[in-house]
């Protein structure tokens, strides 16, 4: 279910050429730790074995893209490369350097493999909200929303076979944190993803339109682990969602929602905003009214060290980030309040955002994903808390004034117990 392996097949197939597909593993990323590269190296470990079967060889190359990859290019004689698309710099910063030290005569395609309407397709610009870009992706998705034709057999045999992968030593040379443990509710790879997805929809699908905002119930996805690693496809997700409108509509219908429009509005920031990460993004109006309640006296004021334990007054807090610790995924109604409460409990909103991000980078399994800077969280069961929509505002409106948010959207404890029972989710998590 990727649009740009089966682009790079029909383009061998036309050219009666061998397909390689290469995977660059770098040692570090972000706040990656070995949660992450855990969960994507399993999951890597099924795609080697599968394009085994299909007659692709599968090479992982240790290192920067702009290191491996055109020598890798040059040493095979490859006649073209394509590759997926990401908004965020430093994936996108990766494309350039490749591009650059190409020969001249290898074309390079990128292809938009991870969300429906493809980001530069959808808008051409900057999006204010979900309400102006639904449209337009609504508008586009009976071109772009179709089954995938399948990837075959190829039969054209490379002429060196790819060098078996000693995945243990590519486990070993990461230069990551291994003290934030792998989780064990989150199978990785595509079979493990799509059993998810089908027990979603036979199990939780139904009550997802009406309780996917209560901590305590049963009713998200779960699917933004192998979303995020591309181990399923959001396409074949909304493809097997769909065949249940007419007996589920609401939750459907709020699903669509959440994996499409909100999903691919936070991919259109980070593509047209190149500060996606930082206050500066913000809108002119939240960030003046950030700026004007920055000295405002905050009720509580925490070390990052004291939010990454779990240590604060608040126990429906604690017990959300002792889930986020655990199991690498928060409930996304807790994602908003968790982000808004680490802005009052700062001491300015790039401190806020700087402590947020890290934080749902190094715990969260989807983190370093645009719905984790700005994904508004009524969460698609997808489980993507925006850092700069808690913090920040982004896609949402100015609110009633107050001392320290200004007119950035407030969330409160009391407003949590009135949407569900904080007691019952604050025993499920408290410390150890």
């Amino acid at each position: 279910d990727n649009w740009a392996f089966l682009y790079a097949q029909r383009l061998a197939l036309k050219q009666e050429l061998p397909l390689h597909v290469c995977f660059c593993l770098v040692p570090k990323f972000l706040d990656a730790t070995i949660r992450h590269y855990g969960f994507m190296l399993r999951g890597l470990q099924e795609v080697a074995k599968e394009c085994a079967e299909l007659n692709i060889p599968f090479h992982l190359l240790l290192g920067y893209a702009k290191d491996v990859l055109p020598a890798f290019v040059v040493e095979h004689g490859v006649g073209g490369l394509v590759t997926d698309f990401c908004p965020l710099r430093l994936p996108r910063q990766w494309v350039e350097d490749v591009r650059e030290r190409l020969p001249e005569d290898v074309p390079f395609a990128q292809v938009d493999a991870h969300n429906i309407v493809p980001c530069w397709v959808a808008s051409p610009k900057q999006e204010y909200s979900a309400r102006t870009i639904r449209g337009k992706i609504h508008a586009q998705l009976p071109e772009f929303l179709t089954e995938f034709p399948p990837i075959i057999h190829h039969p054209y045999p490379p002429s060196c076979p790819a060098e078996p992968i000693a995945w243990e030593a590519c486990y070993s040379s990461l230069q990551v944190d291994r003290t934030v443990k792998e989780v064990e509710w989150a199978t990785p790879g595509t079979a493990a993803g799509l059993a998810v997805l089908h027990s979603f929809i036979a199990e939780r699908l139904k009550s997802f339109g009406s309780h996917r905002n209560d901590p305590n119930k049963a009713a998200l996805s779960n699917l933004s682990p192998w979303f995020h690693f591309g181990q399923v496809s959001t396409q074949r997700a909304i493809l097997e969602v769909q065949k249940h409108r007419g007996k589920y509509k609401e939750s459907v219908d709020a699903f669509v929602e959440e994996a499409v429009v909100r999903r691919e509005l936070a991919e259109n920031f980070c593509y047209y905003n190149e500060n996606y990460d930082s206050v500066q993004g913000a809108y002119d109006w939240a960030q003046t009214t950030l700026k004007l309640h920055t000295k405002d006296k905050r009720p509580f004021l925490y070390e990052l060290q004291e939010l990454e334990q779990g240590t604060t007054h608040d126990p429906l807090w604690n017990a959300a980030q002792l889930q986020m610790v655990r199991e690498g995924k928060m409930h996304g109604f807790l994602r908003m309040y968790w982000a808004k409460k680490i802005l009052e409990w700062t001491r300015s909103p790039e401190e806020a955002l700087r402590f947020a991000i890290y934080l749902n980078d190094r715990y969260e399994l989807d983190g370093r994903d645009p719905n984790g800077y700005v994904g508004k969280l009524q969460d698609g069961g997808l489980g993507w808390g925006g850092c700069l929509w808690s913090i920040c505002g982004i896609h949402d409106q100015g609110w009633a004034e107050r001392a320290i948010f200004g007119k950035i959207r407030y969330m409160n404890y009391a407003g949590c117990k009135r949407k569900f029972d904080v007691g019952q989710f604050e025993r499920r998590y408290a410390p150890h």
